[in-house]
């Protein structure tokens, strides 16, 4: 799938089911720009989600160079893409890159993987960042729960946000119960590791 941003810029991209270490590497930058002090997930966590074959990375590129990602996951139990994380290099923020992978994540979800639902989880906090990032979402057509979620092993809270993407899906509309789906996803990625 190819999307123009510009007469001269247009992004690519490219979804992986399998660990590729090349592409790590180059993503990786982005990805621990990112999060890597606002709770990644440690690289052996990821390799331990492809050997299970419970995540898919999707990469944006322009002119052949990573410029964003997306580390996905099914919900076991509802047929729901959780987005685990998404990024967009710092120098190419502002450009409408993140609101083009989620919508090659949209597209891929159905047309690839018939999902009926995408999930997000943001930060609940009411600072300006997360204000901001709420409103991305919303924006994208995303409708946040009011449910606030703690867990035992981060000191931040967090809220499910949904996106029906298919009229004859299910998703749960409370976020209590969208977090067990999220939790037991997330308690699969470090089993094992």
């Amino acid at each position: 799938m190819n999307i123009i941003l510009t007469e001269e810029t247009s992004v690519d991209f490219k979804t992986f089911d399998r660990w590729d270490e090349g592409i790590w590497n180059k993503v990786s930058p982005i990805y621990q720009g990112a999060f890597g002090d606002k709770g990644a997930k440690p690289e052996k966590v990821i390799r331990n989600m492809f050997r299970k074959q419970i995540c898919f990375l999707h990469v944006a590129f322009q002119q052949d160079l990573p410029v964003g990602l997306a580390l996905t996951g099914k919900l076991k139990g509802i047929n729901a893409l959780l987005i685990d994380y998404i990024a967009v290099d710092h120098d190419k923020q502002g450009h409408g890159i993140g609101s083009k992978i989620l919508q090659f994540i949209k597209d891929w979800s159905t047309s690839e993987e018939g999902i009926d639902s995408i999930v997000i989880e943001v930060e609940s906090e009411m600072s300006a960042e997360n204000q901001e990032r709420i409103h991305f979402w919303k924006k994208n057509g995303f409708t946040l729960t009011d449910y606030i979620h703690r867990y035992i092993w981060v000191p931040e809270t967090y809220q499910a946000m949904y996106l029906q993407l298919s009229s004859h899906g299910v998703v749960p509309e409370g976020g209590e119960e969208l977090f067990k789906f999220i939790g037991n996803f997330h308690k699969e990625s470090f089993q094992g590791t």
